[in-house]
This record gives C-alpha cells, sequence and structure tokens, in this order.
C-alpha cells in the first residue's frame, strides 16, 4: 500500500489521527495532518483504509 497527503486539502479534524496514529499525525501549530509512513505494514492497512474513508476533505488517497 502507498498512501499520499494532500496536505492543502487537509481542513485539521483529526479523524486521520484517530483512525491510524502509526501512519498519521497533527502539527502542532494549525493542526494540518501530517504522513508519518507512506508504505504503512499489512498490518496497519485496515486502520489506514478507514482514515482515508474518515477523512472529510478526501485529503488521502490510497494505492493498493
Amino acid at each position: 500500500m502507498k498512501v499520499t497527503l494532500d496536505q492543502d486539502k487537509c481542513v485539521s479534524s483529526g479523524q486521520c489521527v484517530m483512525a491510524a496514529p502509526e501512519v498519521f499525525n497533527q502539527r502542532d501549530e494549525d493542526g494540518i495532518a501530517v504522513l508519518l509512513d507512506a508504505a504503512p505494514s499489512a498490518d496497519d492497512a485496515d486502520d489506514v483504509r478507514h482514515a482515508a474513508i474518515v477523512c472529510p476533505a478526501l485529503a488521502i488517497q490510497l494505492e493498493d
């Protein structure tokens, strides 16, 4: 799986961090999401897919 995050689309909701904290974080100054792991392990795949689904800005793209 390859993950991309469009920070320009991010609305700082934090849904991705709650769904997959091992893959996403947020900047302290403005809450914009930060991608920690662009190629997460298979163990994290379900959480990352959930993060992409719940992102209100559709800022997360996945490639399998």
